[in-house]
């Protein structure tokens, strides 16, 4: 039973970790260091995408029931996912201050739901993607005013239950789509290894991967809108 419990402690250990690596990169952007700062983020996402898999092989909310995992799990999403790439929009002048407010707000409403994610494995509500959202702006270098209308637009759609694959978990097409991930998960650590000067190629070829979890989840919406409402 104590192997156990020192394993289950580790996986907390290992969730706790991307804090400390979200503050090391905010140290990163007031540095200017966004290269750094990118790469840090995307460990963050790493450890994101691989505790909740070690969670469930140590069985941690049954060795240790008077700890929950989830709550720290999203606390340190929040500042990871929401926060840091923010601060590093509003300082690489790609969102203007005001504008943060918007996702920090309804990023705050999504995480509080009771059903943020549901029982049968789908976000429910924009999930929290903005340091994905976030990295494609600093690849392209868009436009100030079309970043802000995107993350408005985005932090709107928190509020409209709408079912978001969880790419880790959803069942359906869930082996094509973990094989996918993992490939677009590689190029993007690749691009920003090669930061500030990364070939433009690799940046568009990349999109293809969230075009195609949009599809999946307007394809998945549909089979279940005809589902209960056959025609």
């Amino acid at each position: 039973m104590r192997r156990r419990a020192m394993l289950a402690w580790a996986v907390h250990l290992y969730t706790a970790l991307s804090a400390p690596l979200g503050v090391w990169a905010v140290f990163a952007i007031f540095d200017g260091d966004y290269r750094t700062a990118w790469l840090l983020l995307f460990a963050t996402m790493f450890v994101d995408s691989t505790d909740g898999m070690l969670a469930r092989r140590v069985r941690v909310a049954e060795v240790l029931p008077g700890f929950d995992g989830r709550r720290l799990d999203d606390v340190v999403d929040y500042f990871c996912w929401v926060v840091v790439p923010l601060i590093l929009l509003i300082r690489a002048g790609l969102l203007p201050a005001w504008a943060v407010a918007a996702p920090l707000l309804a990023s705050g409403y999504g995480f509080g739901q009771a059903e943020a994610k549901t029982e049968d494995d789908y976000f429910l509500g924009f999930p929290s993607y903005w340091s994905l959202f976030g990295f494609y702006l600093y690849l392209l270098d868009t436009p100030l005013g079309f970043n802000t209308a995107l993350v408005l637009f985005l932090s709107i759609l928190v509020f409209v239950p709408i079912r978001y694959p969880y790419p880790t978990k959803t069942r359906p097409l869930r082996p094509v789509t973990l094989a996918l991930g993992a490939v677009w998960g590689g190029t993007l650590i690749g691009l920003a290894a090669l930061l500030p000067d990364p070939p433009r190629w690799p940046i568009w070829a990349s999109l293809a991967y969230p075009a195609y979890y949009l599809l999946l989840t307007l394809g998945l919406w549909w089979r279940r809108r005809t589902a209960d409402h056959p025609i």
